[in-house]
């Protein structure tokens, strides 16, 4: 059994971390922190875990950690965890970020696109990408991982085996992103207010979305090039669940069945990513709530170029499910542990 601490535990992603450690068979949560509702049970600031939840949250303090907790879980607005997380894992307490805090390699990328002051560059190395599906080797041994956001996950485990494959030319990808208001945090928002939202759809953040760096750096990871993307999101009035449609160019002609086949293969070992047959496509209600990742494929001979359908449920794979898969690794068991439920449907 570990014991472990959320921190920013009455975000989206914090609770979402809490429901889903509450079902996992090795792990006890023993502190849950939050600056913003401080003192409060936890059960008062969220209803839905009357009964199940009787702490109360606390103020944040890494000297309180020491001997008390083995994990922490930061679920925190970005900047925070860059302040903290150097003192924790100097402590001997591994770290798993949901933040951007430690996604990107160089400081000067974060005053760029995060527009605060990075980590030092020490632990910025230490720390290891939480794509788990592609670095699992690396996370098992790491004490610093940042899981990614949820648009570079659908986005990555869509496109990564067709570069690896030659398939498609990296410099060519256009990724056409949708997601529910959920992903943008518990805050208080003008883009999130019910009025906005609602019958309603808003392309933000283009040329400038924080995720561009994220998902080119993966990409050159794995190609050894550097490739420019395009990357275009939307907020479409759902609470929590995300497509993305990417668009490249074919290299070679293939049929849409081989590209099936291929990715079949390619994710044969991965419970959590699930590639649909030819002529059928994902649709995000088809992953509420789980940590699946569904693909679908078509191959375009007319226009000569490969269409890849990836949803995601937002607060699960693109965030919470994803860090468990993660301390998973890190603490040698099966990757599925706590994690099998299947998504809710309708």
């Amino acid at each position: 059994m570990i014991r472990t601490a959320v921190v920013g535990a009455t975000g989206y992603s914090g609770v979402e971390l809490l429901r889903l450690l509450h079902s996992h068979p090795y792990v006890k949560v023993c502190k849950i922190t939050s600056g913003s509702q401080e003192g409060r049970q936890m059960a008062g600031v969220f209803p839905h875990l009357t009964s199940i939840n009787h702490q109360v949250l606390t103020s944040f303090s890494p000297q309180q950690l020491v001997g008390e907790v083995d994990l922490v879980f930061f679920a925190t607005p970005s900047g925070v965890s860059t302040k903290y997380i150097p003192e924790i894992v100097d402590l001997g307490i591994k770290c798993i970020d949901l933040s951007g805090d430690f996604r990107l390699n160089y400081p000067a990328d974060y005053l760029k696109w995060y527009k605060h002051t990075p980590p030092e560059s020490k632990y910025l190395n230490r720390a290891v990408y939480g794509l788990t599906e592609i670095f699992a080797v690396d996370i098992k041994t790491a004490d610093i991982v940042a899981n990614p956001g949820c648009y570079p996950t659908a986005s990555l485990l869509g496109i990564i085996p067709a570069v690896l494959a030659g398939l498609i030319e990296p410099g060519s990808i256009i990724i056409d992103g949708k997601s529910g208001v959920s992903g943008s945090g518990r805050g208080l928002s003008l883009n999130a207010h019910f009025s906005e939202v609602n019958e309603n759809l808003k392309a933000y953040k283009i040329g400038v979305h924080q995720h561009i760096p994220e998902i080119e750096q993966i990409l050159e990871k794995v190609t050894k090039k550097q490739s420019d993307i395009t990357f275009t999101t939307h907020l479409i009035p759902l609470t929590r669940g995300m497509m993305c449609t990417i668009y490249a160019r074919l290299n070679k002609q293939v049929s849409t069945e081989e590209v099936v086949k291929y990715y079949q293969e390619y994710y044969k070992d991965h419970a959590f990513v699930r590639v649909r047959p030819a002529g059928t496509l994902p649709a995000v209600k088809e992953v509420a709530g789980s940590n699946y990742c569904d693909i679908g494929l078509v191959a375009d001979q007319r226009s000569g170029s490969l269409i890849i359908i990836s949803v995601i449920d937002n607060l699960v794979k693109g965030a919470a499910g994803q860090a468990l898969q993660n301390m998973n690794l890190i603490f040698g068991w099966d990757q599925t542990t706590g994690l099998t439920n299947i998504p809710m449907y309708p």
